[in-house]
């Protein structure tokens, strides 16, 4: 059996009244069939409040570092987190996110790679603009909208999804699919 439902609650129970979490969009968020969830990357708390917010379970990929603790370990891979090793193209991470996709799961993805120091948008990695092109998910923006600070409300807003069907047939670059993802992330901070 899953820890998954058990622990989503147990969280939700304490970041949703901690951080006062107010969710937009939800209504954009595909009820079924493969999603590419990106967000901005501002808190180590981002994972586990996309985790509660989302209306279906999120997979994530996590640095390589984390699977390195025996319990952590345990934890990451009951929640469906697998690792990915930084810096370079980790094919195994790659086709495990594609699979995910493929299945008709949701990957939640920080397309800067890392957080934030400053809270401003940083640019997109080339995997983002990977798993956009090379799979038929949809392509979900989503931003988190702090600070992460008790009691002072912390904003989940879910944009609609990026039609993806004109960047395909125009087979534009990751390169570039990655930096349209951050623009309409970009979009969703501005509102």
């Amino acid at each position: 059996m899953s820890l998954y439902p058990f622990a989503r609650s147990v969280v939700a129970g304490i970041l949703k009244p901690t951080y006062r979490i107010k969710v937009e969009g939800l209504e954009n968020f595909p009820r079924d069939g493969g999603v590419f969830l990106c967000t901005n990357h501002i808190s180590n708390y981002d994972p586990p409040v996309v985790g509660i917010t989302a209306p279906r379970k999120v997979f994530f990929m996590a640095k390589a570092e984390l699977f390195k603790v025996p319990i952590l370990k345990d934890l990451l891979m009951n929640f469906g987190t697998f690792p990915v090793n930084r810096g370079g193209s980790d094919r195994e991470a790659l086709r495990t996110g594609l699979k995910i996709l493929k299945e008709g799961n949701v990957l939640g993805f920080f397309p800067e790679g890392t957080r934030s120091k400053d809270g401003e948008l940083g640019k997109g990695l080339p995997g983002a603009g990977f798993f956009a092109l090379r799979s038929n998910a949809a392509v979900v923006p989503c931003a988190i909208i702090g600070p992460y600070k008790p009691f002072k409300t912390l904003r989940v807003v879910y944009g609609k999804p990026i039609n993806m069907d004109e960047y395909r047939e125009k087979k534009i670059t990751t390169e570039e699919m990655s930096g349209i993802i951050m623009g309409e992330i970009g979009k969703l901070l501005k509102k």
